[in-house]
């Protein structure tokens, strides 16, 4: 079981988004493959890892074929890897997301890419009514040195039915609750990697089970499963 991002992905990469069309990459496709495939062992000693402090239903590695029906750019191939952790639902939510691309843009991700409108609508009365406990989980030295705060789209003002001038509007105007971590060239290839991915999907946890706890009840505190 391989336990090292091959530099070889990434000087593939390089190469395909030089040369991306068909021809190529059937010409060398073959030494995708066994890049895939090494790569691919990666995600799956992640997903090993998270199953020993965490409950993960699903692994899915994405395929480098792009859909290029409705995008302008007709390259055909992906110049990344893309892999996804999804936790056991109804009663765990959330995700983790490892991104493997050349030029130091890597990067991990976690949290809340597109929630349903019902439970964005949730978090948000959860912020309004009290939003102590994800700030100072935010706040924790461990956790802000790793994710930082959340990034992702947001209303300008405020969403409707909520009041600008809350006290938690920062919060509250939150359409997305991600966190991410870039990720250096030497860092992803590095013998230690997968290490530092399982650590810092630990670190998250806090997070996790703060809005799984949310997601599963009622404003009561009473729960919806």
């Amino acid at each position: 079981m391989s336990t090292t991002i091959p530099k070889e992905a990434l000087t593939f990469f390089n190469k395909l988004h030089k040369n991306n069309n068909r021809d190529w990459f059937n010409e060398n496709k073959a030494e995708f493959k066994a890049i895939e495939a090494e790569v691919k062992q990666c995600y799956t000693t992640i997903y090993n890892g998270l199953n020993t402090h965490d409950e993960v239903d699903k692994m899915k590695m994405f395929r480098i074929y792009r859909d290029v029906r409705f995008s302008k750019d007709k390259t055909p191939y992906k110049t990344y890897f893309g892999g996804s952790f999804h936790r056991k639902k109804p009663e765990l939510r959330g995700g983790y997301y490892l991104h493997i691309a050349p030029n130091n843009e890597s990067f991990l991700a976690t949290g809340f890419w597109e929630p349903k409108k019902e439970d964005l609508l949730r978090v948000r009365k959860e912020f309004e009514m009290d939003a102590d406990d994800i700030r100072d989980i935010m706040k924790e030295a461990s956790f802000k040195k790793i994710w930082g705060s959340f990034v992702g789209d947001e209303v300008k003002t405020a969403p409707k039915g909520f009041n600008k001038e809350d006290k938690n509007i920062d919060l509250i105007k939150k359409k997305q609750f991600i966190f991410t971590k870039k990720i250096t060239d030497t860092e992803i290839t590095s013998p230690n990697f997968l290490s530092t991915v399982d650590h810092s999907f630990k670190i998250i946890r806090p997070f996790f089970d703060y809005m799984s706890d949310v997601l599963t009840t009622n404003l009561n505190g009473e729960s919806l499963l």
